[in-house]
């Protein structure tokens, strides 16, 4: 297997190298040949070079990669954040990823928020639209910076992108053994474009004979969430109102820093990257928290047919938050580079 991996900036470069040491275990152990390849791209490159990635820089990753790794992007000395830009959300575009796939899942009841809740009640995954929805960038500002200012932003929404997710969803459910799936939208107040969801989600719901479909306004799947998360299984909506329930997800499971995220076109290139900032402040000063960055290296070795690898890094990660082996986030007492350490030994001495 072939992978790119560019590291990014700030704490995702010293989180990106724990996830690459973790990998490089695994493959180790299991005897799977994981040719890891460093991409120089970052804040770093683009203020030498004035360059995000060259100019076949996607073609290059979707034909010459079986999967991409990324890690945080974002430097305060690039204000518009044109490089992080180019390489994330350019990369989600041009190869077409338009599955946001987002475990939620709680490993020690200590990291949850909420009263009396344990791993039980937070297991579910969050698939969001990633290729339309607000996020496409269609609209304008007319009388910029004066009291008549207009600014107008266009919300897409395709059949086919609505359709693919939808699906995506459902035959994740049933493919995993799942009997729910809950759609949500603004459906209400977002009379047009989430009327198209509305029709997509129950009719193909009727296709997936034992799986419950239900549906919920967002504001109302947040206050669930928080109220009883367990009701979940899968969750599907769309670009924005996804961006904002993982990061909800992500605080049921105990933070940013734990959580795995991929960017999917289904049997092709797909990128993984964990969620949290760049944290510039953070950089090379050992404390940030790793584990995201693992998960997501265990979720793109998944999705590259390695389940074995992947359970083992799972595995290895689970044992290291219940043990409080890990950064002060997960109420630890090690830096980055020991969290990655000890998850790393915990997978070669499980085959000893």
């Amino acid at each position: 297997m072939r992978i790119a991996v560019i590291p990014g900036d700030g704490i995702g470069v010293d989180v990106t190298a724990e996830a690459v040491k973790v990998l490089r275990a695994a493959g180790q152990v299991f005897g799977t040949p994981l040719d890891l390849e460093m991409l120089p791209y970052g804040a770093d490159y683009y203020l030498q070079t004035g360059i995000s990635l060259p100019p076949n820089g996607y073609a290059m990753l979707r034909d010459d990669f079986d999967a991409i790794y990324i890690g945080a992007l974002g430097d305060p000395r690039i204000p518009d954040m044109r490089h992080a830009r180019d390489i994330l959300l350019g990369t989600r575009f041009e190869l077409d990823l338009y599955v946001n796939h987002r475990p939620v899942k709680l490993l020690d009841a200590r990291l949850c928020p909420l009263k009396n809740r344990g791993p039980k009640d937070v297991n579910f995954v969050v698939f969001r639209e990633n290729t339309e929805g607000l996020y496409v960038n269609i609209g304008g500002r007319f009388k910029a910076g004066t009291e008549d200012e207009i600014a107008i932003q266009e919300e897409i929404n395709t059949f086919k992108g609505v359709h693919r997710i939808v699906k995506h969803a459902f035959e994740h459910a049933k493919t995993h053994g799942l009997t729910k799936v809950c759609m949500a939208d603004k459906s209400n107040a977002m009379t047009q474009g989430h009327a198209l969801w509305q029709r997509v989600f129950w009719d193909l719901a009727t296709q997936y004979a034992g799986i419950e479909a239900t549906h919920l306004y967002v504001d109302a799947l947040t206050m669930q969430m928080v109220k009883n998360p367990g009701q979940f299984q899968v969750i599907v909506t769309n670009n924005m109102f996804g961006d904002i329930v993982t990061d909800l997800g992500a605080q049921l499971q105990g933070g940013l820093g734990l959580a795995a995220s991929g960017n999917l076109h289904p049997g092709r290139t797909s990128m993984f990257e964990p969620v949290h900032g760049s944290a510039p402040k953070y950089a090379g000063k050992n404390v940030a928290n790793p584990v995201g960055a693992i998960l997501s290296a265990a979720l793109m070795l998944e999705y590259l047919g390695l389940s074995n690898e992947a359970a083992a890094i799972e595995a290895a990660v689970k044992d290291a938050v219940v043990g409080g082996q890990g950064t002060a986030e997960i109420g630890g007492t090690l830096g980055t580079r020991e969290t990655g350490d000890y998850i790393a030994n915990a997978i070669t001495s499980k085959r000893r």
